[in-house]
């Protein structure tokens, strides 16, 4: 069964809801809460993160996070060039290609919303048939069109919610 979630006409996502491949953190469950360690409240790791096993065509991985909370869904991460054998990328891990966040950094920012407010994050992790040709850097517009170009094989999303501190 697939499903179909549309979170902007920018940003059209397909998660496989029951397929073998699944996106999730031991830090939190899907719809729930990310821990303030992994937010610009706390030390601003990234989060860990565990997939299974992609479609056998994959050949490479990417990862995009986006806040959907925010008019322009905002980007959080953008990260590709990951091993398909990999499962999973550890708290604070460094991806081997990262492109340019919202925030103009190289790297993971945390959610950081407005105190009091409540935002939702999503997770895409890609299966790609073939690599990004992308330098680190690339912004996520380099981004999207690379990966729509990249044959995609499947995606996987988890959705994590964070609330603002004051």
């Amino acid at each position: 069964m697939v499903k179909f979630v549309v979170v902007s006409a920018a940003l059209t996502l397909v998660a496989s809801v029951t397929g073998p491949f699944r996106l999730t953190s031991p830090a939190f469950r899907s719809g729930g809460a990310i821990p303030k360690r992994f937010s610009c409240d706390g030390p601003g790791l990234s989060p860990p993160l565990r997939w299974t096993a992609p479609p056998p065509r994959a050949r490479t991985l990417a990862l995009q996070v986006v806040d959907v909370s925010t008019p322009s869904k905002f980007v959080h991460w953008l990260a590709w060039g990951i091993s398909p054998r990999s499962r999973g990328l550890a708290a604070g891990a460094r991806p081997p290609r990262e492109g340019r966040n919202g925030f103009g950094l190289v790297s993971w920012s945390g959610p950081c919303p407005p105190a009091g407010t409540t935002h939702r994050y999503v997770f895409v992790l890609y299966a790609l048939a073939n690599p990004l040709r992308l330098r680190n850097g690339a912004t996520a517009s380099e981004f999207r069109r690379a990966v729509g170009s990249a044959n995609m094989v499947r995606q996987t999303l988890l959705i994590g919610t964070y609330r603002g501190h004051a």
